[in-house]
């Protein structure tokens, strides 16, 4: 594993921890579509100068422009709203602890699409108990929201993890030859029109105070525009299942970013709900030797995968 991998895997797990407790911030002033919407207009604006000085804007959008839609509805578009909508019921710790099942979603995706090409192996009992434990948690922490409103909120967070899952295996099997500025810019761009109009009819009457437009712009520069080019990165060093893993790190962010900003209790249940999701995803991205597919695997410089086969991603 090259230094650069495991700085991009470090970055990515800090980068996307902190974004529950800003979003849980900005939902208190704004809309879940206005803070779509201010999210990314700043993120779009910061990328589209680099983007256009690479030239060939015009072509990539012709030649790519359907897996680049796909890829922005699955992780932009759908799972940013959801999310978002989702924190004004729930907790940033609940919601970040939730999403830490994409890796073992993102498993069963790549099983199932591995399946249909005919090219996917029987799970393990090893991996077959991850997806056991990784269920387990989210039950010890789903069960006491499982009523009214939050019962919906607990929806929108599955819809944002299987998006989150699902865009990576797009990069990898359409989107690779796509430059990573001229990747993004275009779907964040996207996200900015079709979310303008909901923004402006919910755009509250007094401004939002300071500290919302500093979660707003938090959320803008750090987690989407740098997040963005990092995490793009992260796929093409390790591969779309391994890419996910960094969901190991981000739940123990959001849960302490949620403890010490927002004062948001650390149960019993809480504590039990991560080491049984965080088992669980290690024991079902491990590979065959029992390491977890984390960067560690990622491709050599050829091009060939040290993983079993059924983790190896598509021609790269």
């Amino acid at each position: 594993m090259t230094a650069r991998g495991w700085f991009l895997f470090a970055l990515m797990g800090v980068i996307w921890g902190v974004p529950y407790l800003m979003i849980k911030v900005a939902v208190e002033g704004v809309s879940a579509s206005g803070v779509v919407f201010v999210r990314c207009v700043i993120g779009a604006a910061l990328l589209l100068p680099f983007a256009l000085r690479q030239g060939g804007f015009g072509e990539v959008l012709r030649r790519h422009w359907k897996p680049m839609l796909a890829f922005a509805v699955l992780e932009i578009l759908l799972p940013w709203l959801t999310l978002t909508d989702a924190e004004r019921r729930l907790s940033s710790s609940t919601t970040g602890l939730l999403i830490a099942v994409v890796p073992i979603i993102a498993l069963v995706v790549t099983r199932a699409a591995g399946r249909f090409l005919g090219e996917a192996e029987q799970l393990g009992p090893r991996r077959l108990a991850g997806l056991g434990l990784g269920l387990a948690g989210v039950a010890v922490l789903t069960l006491p929201h499982l009523s009214g409103g939050d019962a919906w909120s607990l929806t929108e967070v599955l819809i944002t993890a299987i998006g989150y899952a699902t865009a990576p295996l797009i990069v990898a099997r359409r989107l690779q030859d796509v430059p990573t500025l001229q990747l993004i810019t275009p779907c964040l761009l996207l996200a900015a029109v079709v979310y303008a109009p909901a923004a402006a009819l919910t755009w509250p009457a007094t401004a939002p105070s300071a500290q919302v437009w500093a979660s707003l712009a938090g959320l803008g520069v750090v987690c989407t525009a740098l997040a963005f080019i990092a995490f793009l990165e992260l796929i093409r060093e390790v591969g779309p299942s391994r890419s996910v893993v960094i969901t190991y790190l981000n739940p123990a962010v959001a849960v302490a970013a949620g403890v010490v900003f927002l004062g948001e209790p650390l149960t019993a249940g809480v504590l039990t709900a991560f080491a049984l999701i965080l088992a669980g995803s290690v024991l079902a991205t491990a590979t065959r030797s029992g390491r977890p597919a984390a960067p560690q695997d990622a491709p050599v410089a050829d091009g060939s995968d040290r993983t079993d086969s059924a983790d190896r991603t598509p021609a790269r």
